[in-house]
């Protein structure tokens, strides 16, 4: 077996191509979940019965109004369970409750002959309820103390040495949005039963596994009668590795009571109500520096709106915890990590499963502090990055083994965007227009690659080569748009060594491919690329034994390249249709089970500590905005993204991985705005923000003006398939650049070296509010100094925030600190211009 980075000759990864259904995609062609219900007969339709309160005991169920409805063949209730009545895997989420945990709650699910004559059925069921006192916002579970699940703790170094030794401490505390997933296509499932009981569900999932687990203990049947399959997904995003189990599952039951195939689909409202969101948080922190601005200690907790239910809330602040560290070392740490248990929709995994929530906790504090300790941000940001060769770890303990990458990306993506350069531009422009701001902000971000649940890192494949020489792949990723079975067919056509168009791929099947991890974490690539190549490697090796003897020579001197076997030194050559043919007369095995484990791995939730990840992904952006002082409305004018993904297994999939989730990031970041009802009236717990009329997501007018995104080079990951990295999630964190340059353009209108406050999503009312606060501040309040200093103001800093002229009527055109920004050429840098930006000159 060969080593697992090593490309051999001529290989089909590297080579930019499009998504392999792209033509499909455009042309419609492509089918999904709910397209199949047009190819299948009798077919039934689910419709839930949802009761409209944020919370209330529910003391009676009168089923029989709707059996009277036209069309409607039957009721699903909790009675009709043969097996569990639970849809989680934390046994927390009953699919018929008693109890309705949150405003739009089904308590019982329609069939009916149409989707009219089932929503007509539903509506006429009856629920006899008991309101009960709810939770609908995070703040109040705070206040209540209403938690659930594990509670976390990490630790490293000495927390009160670290503040002792602290020159400046701050503290304050954060909150901000979820963030609804709003894939193309809703929750999607259809149930059939052939003649032998054998229960049949097409879904779109993200984890055709655990659907399969959840719909076997529901219907109580071994999961050797549950078969799931997963065409293709129109989006995921997260929002379908653990919430379409519960969905399947009433389509399966319903398929078993009555024989028929059974569909399930939500409408959009349905889907925007009822299915589970990003977990917002709230933070609350203080932080420690030295007298240069690095990081000393910082004591955080962090608690996540978990919503009714756990659902994956437990490995989602997991995985916050490992990531508030982001780029930067800290030396002494302790943070902390709640639950809260609100009566709102049970929030779910979301694209950085935490990871983004960590990370912006940290970018947030140093956006807040470095005004106040004189310092640009961009410097404040380098001089905390983990540096090669000084041995240090995470604060869960894992070593970060390539600490060069940060700057080296940092470093690129400054020269590729002239940020130098720039910065003189926006100066003379911030100068010249009292009324509008230029801000350019650079971040950067290191991801780590695994699934904190050391379990799930593992993948299967199964491959068949055909007599002609054709090959069929399986395997158990999912494909929701991001080109995950592209790669597959690269992989597999690169590891047996003939052209691509020799492949084709199956749908994913758990009876295909057994007991498969959700295609999640980033690590769909590495699993399931890993196992393929793995089941190749066994193929092609067998092979070799045959087209050595047809070549008279040793199998470890032939070659498959191109779909031609070669001895080396030798002209004489096979084709690969002969040579599979010749091996099948010869009865050698034309199929293989191939398997993947990533390796090097280890982790204790108990004791919050280990080596949870394979390697980190790196990355940093460069994003200029311009904002208007009126109205707080903004551009974003340009983004460079340099980013990491060690060597890329299909070059245009990737960018357009980058794009893609760079965008997302910047929507959850500044647009999109989840609200609920949180009075006292009738309506309390319903999402108002139900439709894409009242949901803001990107659009064409929100992309940058220019979008510039580069791979970084010479970047092999050693012990990935290939070499290459992971990149689904990680580039979604680059978009904290747009909320850091957001932040510096609302203070620009304020006095030199003022900080301001910028609430998240940053919509542009509140860029206004945060531009307001900036034209109110004077020029004493932007430093902190001392050991319990405000993050939001307190006495200047006479030695690290010297402010100059802080005229507010000229946006305060003096120097910057005399220490650290005044013109000298610091950390390699050009000063001048960048301490005239930052001063709004």
């Amino acid at each position: 077996m060969s080593h697992l980075s090593q490309r051999p000759e001529k290989p089909v990864v590297g080579i930019p191509m499009p998504h392999e259904s792209a033509v499909q995609h455009v042309t419609g062609a492509a089918l999904y979940t709910d397209d199949l219900v047009q190819r299948t007969k009798d077919v039934l339709h689910a419709y839930p019965v949802q009761v409209m309160k944020a919370r209330g005991r529910i003391t009676a169920l009168r089923t029989e109004p709707a059996l009277v409805v036209p069309g409607v063949v039957r009721v699903l209730t909790g009675a009709d369970v043969p097996g569990v009545n639970d849809a989680g895997m934390k046994h927390d989420e009953p699919l018929f409750p008693d109890e309705v945990m949150f405003h739009g709650h089904a308590v019982a699910w329609v069939l009916g002959e149409t989707l009219e004559a089932a929503r007509l059925g539903a509506a006429a069921v009856e629920v006899d309820l008991e309101e009960l006192p709810s939770l609908v916002t995070l703040r109040e579970a705070i206040e209540a103390g209403s938690y659930h699940g594990a509670r976390p703790l990490m630790e490293t170094g000495d927390i009160d040495a670290g503040f002792a030794d602290s020159a400046h401490v701050f503290s304050g505390e954060f909150q901000f949005a979820g963030q609804e997933h709003f894939y193309l296509e809703t929750h999607a499932a259809l149930a059939q039963i052939d003649e032998n009981g054998q229960v049949f569900i097409q879904s779109s999932t993200q984890h055709p596994s655990e659907t399969q687990d959840i719909v076997s203990h529901v219907l109580g049947v071994p999961a050797h009668e549950v078969t799931v399959e997963c065409l293709r997904m129109g989006g995921g995003f997260g929002g379908k590795e653990m919430q379409p189990h519960g969905f399947a599952a009433v389509a399966a039951l319903g398929a078993k009571l009555t024989g028929r195939p059974v569909r399930f689909r939500l409408n959009r409202t349905q889907d925007l109500t009822m299915s589970g969101k990003r977990h917002g948080f709230h933070a609350t922190w203080k932080i420690g520096f030295d007298a240069e601005g690095r990081i000393q200690a910082l004591d955080a907790t962090l608690v996540a709106d978990g919503g009714w239910s756990l659902d994956l809330s437990e490995p989602v602040l997991a995985r916050a915890l490992c990531h508030i560290d982001n780029t930067y070392w800290i030396p002494h740490a302790r943070v902390a990590g709640r639950i809260a248990r609100t009566n709102t929709v049970s929030n779910t995994a979301f694209r950085g499963f935490g990871g983004p929530q960590g990370m912006l906790v940290i970018e947030d504090i140093l956006g807040r502090c470095a005004p106040q300790l004189g310092l640009d941000p961009m410097v404040l940001r380098e001089r905390n990055f983990y540096r090669p060769g000084q041995g240090q770890t995470t604060p869960y303990g894992q070593p970060v083994t390539q600490a060069e990458r940060i700057s080296a990306v940092w470093q690129q993506v400054q020269d590729s965007a002239g940020v130098a350069d720039r910065w003189r531009d926006i100066a003379a422009f911030n100068a010249a227009h009292p009324h509008t701001k230029r801000a350019l902000a650079v971040t950067g971000i290191k991801f780590g690659i695994s699934f904190n649940l050391t379990a799930f890192n593992q993948g299967g494949a199964l491959v068949l080569i055909y007599k002609d020489g054709s090959v069929l792949i399986n395997h158990g990723g999912t494909e929701m748009g991001q080109g995950l079975h592209t790669k597959m067919m690269q992989v597999a056509a690169t590891t047996l060594g003939i052209p691509l168009h020799k492949v084709r791929l199956a749908p994913t099947r758990t009876d295909k491919v057994p007991n498969t991890s959700a295609t999640a974490a980033s690590a769909g690539t590495d699993l399931n690329g890993g196992a393929i190549k793995n089941a190749c490697e066994q193929l092609r090796e067998r092979l070799l034994q045959v087209a050595a003897t047809q070549l008279g020579a040793n199998a470890s001197d032939v070659r498959i390249v191109e779909g031609v076997a070669r001895a080396l030194g030798s002209d004489q050559e096979v084709a690969w249709d002969d040579l599979v043919r010749t091996a099948y007369f010869q009865r050698v095995q034309l199929s293989a089970a191939g398997f993947y484990r990533t390796e090097g791995l280890h982790w204790d939730a108990k004791s919050f500590r280990g080596s949870p990840f394979k390697y980190f992904a790196h990355g940093a952006a460069a994003t200029e905005v311009e904002v208007d002082g009126f109205t707080g409305a903004y551009r974003i004018r340009r983004v460079d993204i340099v980013h990491d993904v060690g060597d890329s297994l299909s070059p245009m999939i990737d960018i357009g991985q980058v794009e893609g989730g760079f965008v997302q990031g910047a929507g959850w970041l500044t647009l999109e705005d989840l609200r609920w009802d949180t009075g006292d009236g009738p309506h309390r717990g319903r999402l108002l923000t139900q439709a894409a009329s009242t949901y803001k997501l990107p659009s064409f007018s929100e992309m940058p003006e220019e979008f510039n995104v580069t791979l970084l080079e010479h970047a092999t990951e050693e012990g990935a398939v290939y070499g290459s990295k992971a990149v689904g999630e990680p580039p979604l964190m680059l978009a904290f650049s747009v909320r850091e340059a957001l932040r510096q353009a609302a203070a620009a209108f304020g006095p030199s070296g003022v900080g301001v406050e910028l609430a998240s999503p940053a919509t542009p009312e509140a860029v206004y509010w945060a531009i307001e606060a900036a034209r109110g501040a004077s020029a004493t309040t932007s430093g902190g100094h001392g050991p319990d200093a405000s993050a939001a103001g307190g006495n200047a800093d006479a030695e690290n925030a010297d402010a100059g002229n802080t005229d507010p009527g000229n946006g305060g055109t003096g120097t910057a600190d005399a220490v650290n920004a005044d013109g000298a050429n610091v950390d390699g840098r050009d000063r001048a211009a960048e301490a005239a930006a930052l001063n709004g000159a």
